[in-house]
């Protein structure tokens, strides 16, 4: 009888923080307990730690530590960044462009600023996951003051021409946005280079600690704080900041910037390993999102005639850990925004995430091919029962 063990494919959702990140946090809090706004020896120590945390955050993007601003994590990074844009900047116009397939924590702050009179336009995507440029184009008129499209998409991994998209903003001086999430440190990105005006990070999707995040945004782009209170991150956003997180964040930034190639080798060799094996093994599949402008640890697979959330749990009987999409979505009974969006249509209720870490391991996937080849063969077989007796009943 093959062992059970444990493991854990859920990374675009969260990673397991690492032990060097986790030693360093340890050291701050120890050393750090000071308030960093304060102006005596324990606060200017802790003030100290926070800004070489900013600077090693702005040097992964190649930005100016003046430019990064510290949130609790990529869902606030996210309303600030379209929210107080927007609203500081309406008086240039009211039209939004994003996409169909953001994060939850774009898409409702879209239509959060719907409700106060702005005009947004959600433009749509090809069978791969990418955003149309084309669309962007026609959509763009004299009253449109911001654009925001994803680096990366969380669910099926399609990376988007963030690039192209951005000198079309800056060509028309648009502002434009990306949330870089899934992206930052594991592709390389310069907001000068690439001309972003603001950009959203979370600690906690590159081994850092959860509850911190950050907001670039670029010198001279006008944007309102959503926070109100004290004067901390230079006025612009009210709250005592987490300094042990926040150099917990620094330190995997800067750990994950310096090994990207090296990472997604590793990466690239567990999906190829992965892909192959299921492909051999489980028949009827189809796999989601770009084949190769994509990240490397993603995996979105959908299997006809086995029910997603099915698979999940059977799945974490076996001790795996895997999703049917976004974990900000988890509980929603609603089939993936994405996939519809997409046109998959018959598959969105089929789906599984499989997202790999540093953490993962050849045998990692052994185990886990060998015990979803069952689980969809369990599943289909019931699945197959119940289409053979509608159809006796019909």
């Amino acid at each position: 009888m093959e062992k059970k063990k444990f493991v854990y494919l859920d990374n675009a959702a969260t990673t397991p923080i690492s032990s060097e990140v986790y030693r360093d946090m340890i050291e701050a809090y120890g050393k750090f307990y000071g308030n960093n706004s304060s102006i005596y020896q324990l606060g200017r120590e802790a003030d100290n730690a926070l800004e070489e945390a900013r600077a090693k955050i702005a040097k992964a993007i190649g930005a100016n530590a003046n430019e990064i601003y510290f949130t609790s994590g990529g869902t606030e990074a996210d309303n600030w960044a379209i929210k107080g844009i927007a609203r500081a900047n309406k008086n240039k116009g009211n039209h939004i462009i994003t996409s169909a397939i953001e994060h939850p924590a774009i898409l409702e702050s879209c239509k959060a600023l719907e409700d106060e009179g702005f005009k947004v336009t959600y433009v749509p995507v090809d069978e791969y996951g990418v955003v149309k440029y084309a669309e962007i184009i026609k959509a763009m008129g004299p009253d449109t003051i911001l654009i925001s499209i994803m680096t990366a998409n969380n669910e099926v991994g399609s990376l988007q021409p963030i690039r192209a998209i951005a000198e079309l903003a800056r060509a028309n001086d648009v502002i434009f946005h990306t949330d870089a999430v899934q992206a930052v440190g594991a592709i390389d990105i310069n907001v000068k280079d690439i001309k972003i005006d603001a950009l959203s990070i979370s600690s906690h999707k590159l081994y850092g600690p959860k509850g911190v995040g950050a907001l670039y945004v670029r010198k001279g782009v006008k944007i309102d704080r959503i926070i109100d209170g004290g004067s901390q991150e230079r006025g612009m956003r009210a709250g005592t900041i987490n300094v042990p997180a926040a150099v917990g964040f620094g330190s995997a930034v800067e750990r994950a910037c310096a090994n990207i190639d090296e990472n997604n080798k590793y990466l690239k060799s567990l999906r190829r390993y992965f892909l192959k094996s299921v492909s051999e093994k489980i028949h009827n599949i189809s796999l989601n999102g770009h084949p190769s402008q994509r990240l490397q640890g993603n995996v979105s697979i959908s299997f006809e005639g086995a029910e997603g959330e099915s698979v999940l749990m059977l799945l974490d009987r076996d001790g795996i850990s895997v999703s049917t999409g976004s974990a900000c979505a988890a509980g929603n009974l609603e089939p993936s925004h994405v996939l519809l969006a997409m046109g998959k249509d018959e598959d969105a209720r089929s789906t599984i995430r499989f997202s790999f870490g540093l953490n993962n391991t050849k045998e990692d996937i052994d185990y886990t091919v060998n015990k979803l080849q069952k689980v969809v063969k369990k599943l289909r077989s019931i699945s197959a029962v119940r289409i053979y007796k509608n159809k006796v009943e019909l």
